[in-house]
């Protein structure tokens, strides 16, 4: 499967709102939710909007990763950027439907290209520990891991801890 990134605009707002409706129980099985506000319209465009002014400001980076016809099948986000240590804090989500066909490990590649094109040198990643696909792709693309937290919280039923990796270029 061919991928792109394309960093978030102002007109992705409906189409990734659609995606993360779609994708929201999948999504709730493997990371804290986002809130039940974050999935009524008028909300999520706000939310967007401050994402886009984030981006604009160089805060944070927001890429939707589309499929060959053009189609949000994940994103890939790097937050709280600190120009200073030229460090971020990456995220990323990828649809259950294309889960499994190594979309994540591509698009981490792709964001990892070109994230160190924009100064970045140091990338912090969290995932929990019933997230073993997303530790896998975090290894693939040269992720070190650093620890595993000794506190647990409870997430659907499960007791889970954070699992902290880091990339340096």
């Amino acid at each position: 499967m061919e991928i792109t990134l394309e960093k978030l605009q102002p007109t992705d707002a409906k189409k990734l709102y659609e995606f993360e409706l779609e994708n929201r129980g999948y999504f709730e099985k493997m990371v804290p939710s986002r809130g039940e506000d974050y999935y009524y319209f008028e909300t999520f465009k706000i939310r967007h909007e401050a994402l886009l002014d984030e981006q604009t400001k160089g805060q944070s980076y927001y890429y939707l990763i589309k499929n060959e016809k053009g189609l949000i099948i994940g994103r890939m986000n790097l937050i709280d950027i600190d120009k200073s240590r030229n460090l971020g804090y990456i995220g990323y989500r990828v649809g259950k439907a294309y889960t499994g066909k190594g979309v994540a490990n591509k698009a981490l590649k792709l964001f990892l290209c070109t994230i160190s094109k924009q100064g970045i040198k140091r990338i912090l990643a969290k995932t929990t520990t019933n997230n073993k696909a997303s530790q896998k792709v975090l290894d693939k693309n040269g992720f070190k891991y650093i620890s595993t937290s000794d506190e647990e919280f409870e997430m659907n039923g499960n007791s889970l801890k954070f699992v902290y990796y880091k990339w340096t270029i």
